[in-house]
């Protein structure tokens, strides 16, 4: 279906758009472009044009001559913003704002924006990874933890079909400190790869450093480890990176974490058909996870053939993967490390 579609640039000339469709080989595609900051004179033209799909980037160079404040002050994308989302609903029009995020990756101007519209999408990712994720906040019309994965090339953006082999792809031979962990984003799952490394600190406070994950959880778990487990990291260095650049949040990665650091400090390898997850208490019990059949089905996809994870009567039976059980954290790391 044809869409008449209208791009209205605040920041960017008409030629300068042009030239960037150009090199994205999209110089014949059929959207209208402009060149305009100021709203009344936008809203005007798109009456005129009575477009499906109207572009606005970014709100933040929007202006409203009623208002004497500067653009991107917060009264002018306030006002610039519920005028449009205004005209949205009175034309049955489509209406995306694009806006800037701060260094925080928060909106730059009122968060009160969120609450005018009916979708909020943040595209995320790491400055020197070439992939990008695209992850739905809030929507009022769907569900709103559903993300979309892309990965930036020369000719733009490309999506990708299986994040998870994009996270391992560099994951060829066994290693120490390396942990696969099997994750969700949003509702997908989404497999990647813990890195460790722990080596004697060279005097003074031992450093901890973390890329791509909580560092009070790296704390909490070495913790965990030394008061329950037995396992000392004092005098010693510990840095972990979620490869890949991706960013984990969720609980579940809690295991992953510990069997990387264990791996790192005892000099042993991980099982490397073997992906792991599961939530460590302060007692050092392992807490089942949300689900753990959607992780075990994408680890067999990609074709681990055994999971570490915590005990459930939820969880199912996956063919082709074997489910190995583990009740707290020491029994596991006798099982796989020996005592220590």
């Amino acid at each position: 279906m044809d869409l008449k579609v209208i791009y209205v640039s605040g920041e960017e000339a008409t030629a300068q758009v042009r030239m960037r469709a150009q090199r994205l080989g999209l110089q014949e595609s059929p959207v209208m472009l402009a060149a305009e900051t100021n709203l009344r004179d936008i809203l005007t033209t798109l009456d005129l044009e009575k477009p499906d799909l109207v572009i606005i980037d970014s709100i933040q160079t929007m202006w409203a001559d009623h208002i004497e404040s500067a653009p991107g002050s917060v009264s002018q994308v306030r006002s610039t913003a519920h005028e449009l989302t205004t005209y949205a609903k009175k034309r049955g029009v489509a209406v995306i704002m694009v806006g800037h995020v701060t260094k925080d990756g928060q909106i730059a101007g009122p968060r009160i924006i969120e609450h005018m519209v009916d979708t909020v999408l943040y595209f995320e990712g790491e400055r020197n990874h070439q992939f990008r994720l695209l992850r739905a906040v809030k929507n009022r019309f769907g569900p709103a933890d559903e993300i979309g994965v892309f990965e930036m090339t020369g000719g733009g953006l490309v999506e990708v079909k299986n994040p998870s082999a994009l996270f391992l792809s560099e994951r060829n031979n066994p290693t120490v400190g390396s942990a696969v962990f099997s994750g969700i984003e949003g509702s997908r799952p989404m497999l990647c790869e813990f890195q460790a490394l722990v080596a004697p600190a060279t005097g003074g406070q031992p450093r901890r450093s973390v890329v791509g994950w909580d560092g009070q959880r790296l704390a909490m778990i070495l913790a965990v480890l030394e008061s329950r487990c037995g396992v000392p990291f004092a005098g010693l260095d510990v840095y972990l990176n979620v490869a890949g650049g991706l960013r984990v949040t969720e609980p579940a990665a809690d295991l992953a974490v510990a069997a990387a650091l264990i791996s790192a400090r005892e000099n042993t390898t991980l099982p490397q058909d073997a992906v792991i997850f599961g939530e460590i208490s302060l007692s050092g019990a392992l807490r089942p996870v949300s689900l753990a059949e959607s992780r075990l089905k994408e680890a067999q996809k990609l074709g681990f053939s055994q999971a570490l994870a915590p005990s459930s009567k939820k969880v199912e039976t996956i063919p082709g993967i074997e489910t190995r059980t583990v009740v707290d954290l020491l029994g596991f790391i006798e099982e796989y490390f020996g005592s220590n």
